[in-house]
């Protein structure tokens, strides 16, 4: 079992530090401040083709592994989650195009979302329908060549720079089917903004990458816009969930490191009754009982990692990951915050910006609760409690 970085490897990690270096806490204070998307790291990204990274090469793509896509969300993640989050949806959440679309639809998609030229969102989340996806009830009806799609979605992220939506509906109503998880329909479109009314959603955090609650007016969708068959786009999303669980913690670890590097740093420098905090074994044990976190969790990412690469079962790997990413990210940031005392509550020294980032993972993409339960029941065999 080797623990060490190929050359390859190597190289990824160094050639996204060198990116995310160009980009500076006071890039990303500002643009927290202002809650404006931070376009000029988005298209750095793009065109230095990472946004490619992970797509097979016959599409335009690097062909890399999910292995090499967590070290890219490592380093990525170390500037927080609006930087992720302005960069995931290009990057990993078209993959059911690539695993379900035709040719001609690969050919047609693909490279735009490769270049950065086209911006996509996903609108999945219903105010009604959150972890229970079956509920949904934005509906699209088949008239001729083309559905008209009525509805709602929320938590829809960066709907505000898209010109392009990954759309989960239903095309058969949930009373009319033998099994709930039937009688769905993933397309993927334009973001006409006619029939889609997008309206930014306030939050706690994230600022610089928006979340927006989209209504939707007989929106007119293509029939070669829909992705497979139709009925069957429930299952071609859980065909991402494992990439998604896994570069999402990748991200939550970087933003970990970041929290626990800053903290570390200060407790070095601030001197309090002519000592360093550092020397303080309050300090020192809860910043060492984060490293350990972190790095329990980065081996379980890329145990995760390897296992999808190797096209193995890894569902239990990849929620684990994500939920030890998400508890060490909040302890981290938390304890960054306590380090740095009065100075932690101060924008300028930026840990209270991943303070709030913080709160996000435990219960986003999936709460921590749900992982547990699927744990619960696939790894222990207990019976199913929701």
């Amino acid at each position: 079992m080797d623990f060490s970085l190929t050359q390859e490897q190597t190289a990824i990690r160094d050639a996204i530090a060198k990116i995310c270096s160009r980009f500076d806490e006071s890039y990303w204070l500002q643009k927290d401040r202002t809650a404006e998307f931070p376009h000029e790291f988005a298209n750095a990204f793009a065109e230095a083709g990472w946004f490619g990274a992970i797509f097979p090469e016959d599409c335009g793509g690097a062909g890399l592994g999910i292995t090499e896509a967590s070290l890219i969300m490592l380093e990525v993640g170390r500037l927080g989650l609006a930087a992720c989050s302005s960069i995931h949806m290009n990057m990993f959440g078209v993959q059911p195009i690539v695993k379900f679309g035709s040719a001609e639809q690969k050919q047609r998609f693909l490279p735009p979302v490769i270049a950065g030229t086209d911006r996509a969102c996903f609108g999945v989340t219903e105010p009604d329908a959150g972890l229970n996806t079956t509920r949904i009830r934005t509906f699209a009806r088949r008239e001729g060549d083309h559905y008209i799609v009525t509805g709602r979605k929320v938590w829809t992220s960066t709907a505000q720079q898209a010109n392009k939506i990954l759309i989960l509906t239903r095309t058969q109503a949930l009373e009319s089917c033998a099994r709930p998880t039937d009688g769905m329909t993933l397309f993927y479109t334009d973001l006409d903004r006619s029939c889609i009314d997008v309206r930014r959603i306030e939050k706690l955090g994230r600022a610089a990458a928006d979340s927006n609650e989209l209504f939707i007016e007989s929106l007119r969708v293509p029939v070669e816009d829909r992705i497979g068959e139709e009925g069957k786009g429930f299952s071609y999303l859980l065909h991402g969930l494992n990439v998604e669980r896994i570069l999402v913690a990748a991200g939550f670890l970087g933003a970990a490191r970041y929290c626990l590097d800053k903290a570390s740093r200060y407790a070095k420098e601030r001197v309090v009754f002519d000592r360093p905090i550092g020397q303080n074994q309050s300090i020192q044990h809860p910043l060492a009982e984060i490293w350990i976190q972190i790095s329990a969790a980065e081996l379980m990412l890329f145990k995760a990692a390897a296992l999808y690469d190797r096209g193995e079962s890894c569902g239990l790997e990849c929620n684990a990951a994500k939920y030890l990413a998400a508890e060490v990210f909040f302890s981290s940031a938390t304890r960054a915050v306590r380090t740095h005392g009065g100075f932690g509550y101060a924008k300028e020294f930026h840990v209270e910006r991943y303070f709030r980032e913080s709160v996000l993972p435990l219960f986003a993409p999936v709460s921590q609760e749900l992982v547990l339960c699927h744990i619960a029941e696939r790894a222990l065999g207990l019976p199913k409690s929701y």
